[in-house]
C-alpha cells in the first residue's frame, strides 16, 4: 500500500502544480521598438491631420481666404490616407521620428501654416534620406508637394515663401561642369579600381551575386531614358514658346542635359549601362500646338523614374535623387502640370483607406487630384 499511497499523493501534488502554473499569467513581452521608417510614418501622419485640422480652422474662421487653402486641406487629406498603417485603428499613438520634432503649436493663420507646411514637408525629404525604400518613396513625395504647397499658399495670400521650397534648377551634389562632364568616364571604377565592378559570368549570375545591383541599375536606367527625352521635348519646344516663357525653357534645357550626365554617370558607377540614346521620341499630337503644357506633362514623367531611384537606392545616390525630385515637381508646377498628392509614387485614391472618426469632415470624400504620371 504504501507505494500506492505514494503514488497517489505524488499524482495530487503534480495536478495542484500544473493547476498553479496555469493560473499565473505569463508575463507580457516588453513592445518592441518601431523601427526608423514606422516612426518616421507615424510623425508624417501626425503632421498632416495637425495640418490639416489647423488648415479648415483657419478657412471657417476666416484667418485665410478659403479658396487658397482648400487645395492645401484636400492634399493633406489624400496624404494622411496615404500614410495610414494597414491596421489604423490599433496602432499606437503617432511618435515623432528621431531628430524629426513636429511643428510646435497649432498654426492659426496662413503665415504660420505656410511656416508649418514647410517645416513638415523639410522633415519628410529629411526622414526620405534613412527610411527603408518604399517608405522612402512615400516620405519623399509627401514632403516635395508640402514644400510646393506651402510656396502656392504663401503667393496666393502674398506671404514670403519659405527659404526651403525647392526650386526648379536645384543644384545637386555632383552636377557635372564642362570638364567634369567630359571627365565622367575617368571617374567610374573599373578593373583595377577600388571598386571593381563584377564580372558578369554566368557562374555569378547564377549564384546571384549581381541581384543587388539589379535594381539600382534599372532604376538609373529609367532616368537617363527619362531626361534624354525631356531635352528632346525642351529643344522641340523652344522654337514655339512665347519670348517669356522661352528663357526659363532654355535653363531647364540645360538642367535636363546636367541631369541626364549625371544618372548615367551614376549608373557606370552601379555597374550599368545606359541604352543607346534614341534620334528621336513620339510627342503627344497636342505637344507642338501647346508646348508649355507638353513640357509639364513631360516634367511630370520624370517623377516616377526619380521616385523609383529613391527606393532602391541609398546614401549619395539617394540624396541626388531626391533633389532631382523636388526640382523635377517644382518645373512640373512651373508649367501648371498635376503631379498628385506624393510626386513620384501613382496613388489609387479610390483604394486608400478613410481616416479615422474625428479628423474631421470629408475625412474620405475630399476630390482627389489627378496622379496619371506620377
Amino acid at each position: 500500500m504504501r507505494p500506492f499511497r505514494f503514488a497517489v499523493f505524488a499524482l495530487a501534488a503534480l495536478v495542484v502544480l500544473s493547476l498553479g502554473f496555469a493560473l499565473i499569467p505569463a508575463e507580457e513581452p516588453e513592445p518592441r521598438e518601431p523601427s526608423f521608417s514606422e516612426q518616421a510614418r507615424a510623425a508624417a501622419l501626425g503632421d498632416a491631420l495637425d495640418l490639416r485640422a489647423a488648415g479648415m480652422h483657419a478657412a471657417s474662421s476666416g484667418a485665410a481666404d478659403p479658396a487658397a487653402l482648400e487645395p492645401v486641406v484636400t492634399l493633406l487629406t489624400i496624404q494622411a490616407r496615404a500614410l495610414l498603417s494597414p491596421a489604423p485603428e490599433s496602432a499606437p499613438a503617432a511618435p515623432t521620428a528621431a531628430g524629426t520634432p513636429s511643428s510646435p503649436g497649432t498654426p492659426q493663420g496662413a503665415a504660420e501654416l505656410v511656416q508649418a507646411l514647410a517645416g513638415s514637408g523639410t522633415a519628410r525629404v529629411r526622414d526620405a534620406e534613412t527610411a527603408d525604400g518604399g517608405m522612402a518613396r512615400l516620405l519623399a513625395g509627401t514632403g516635395t508637394a508640402q514644400l510646393l504647397a506651402a510656396g502656392r499658399l504663401a503667393a496666393a495670400t502674398g506671404l514670403p515663401a519659405p527659404q526651403a521650397i525647392p526650386g526648379p534648377n536645384e543644384p545637386d551634389s555632383d552636377q557635372p561642369g564642362p570638364d567634369k562632364a567630359a571627365g565622367a568616364q575617368d571617374a567610374v571604377p573599373g578593373p583595377g579600381s577600388a571598386f571593381p565592378c563584377p564580372s558578369p559570368s554566368p557562374s555569378l549570375a547564377k549564384e546571384g551575386a549581381l541581384a543587388t545591383a539589379a535594381g539600382p541599375q534599372q532604376a538609373l536606367a529609367a532616368a537617363v531614358a527619362a531626361e534624354q527625352q525631356a531635352v528632346y521635348g525642351y529643344q522641340a519646344a523652344l522654337p514655339r514658346l512665347a519670348p517669356a516663357e522661352a528663357g526659363p525653357a532654355s535653363e531647364f534645357l540645360g538642367r535636363h542635359g546636367h541631369l541626364a550626365a549625371a544618372a548615367e554617370e551614376r549608373l557606370r558607377r552601379a555597374c550599368g549601362t545606359a541604352a543607346p540614346q534614341q534620334p528621336g521620341y513620339v510627342l503627344d499630337p497636342n505637344f507642338l500646338a501647346a508646348p508649355a503644357a507638353g513640357l509639364g506633362r513631360l516634367e511630370a514623367a520624370t517623377l516616377s523614374a526619380y521616385g523609383d531611384v529613391v527606393a532602391v537606392t541609398e546614401g549619395q545616390d539617394r540624396k541626388w535623387a531626391l533633389s532631382a525630385l523636388q526640382s523635377a515637381a517644382a518645373r512640373a508646377a512651373r508649367w501648371g502640370a498635376d503631379f498628385g498628392a506624393v510626386p513620384g509614387l501613382s496613388l489609387d485614391v479610390e483604394q486608400l483607406p478613410s481616416l479615422p472618426a474625428g479628423t474631421g469632415p470629408s475625412a474620405s470624400t475630399v476630390p482627389a487630384p489627378s496622379s496619371s504620371g506620377s
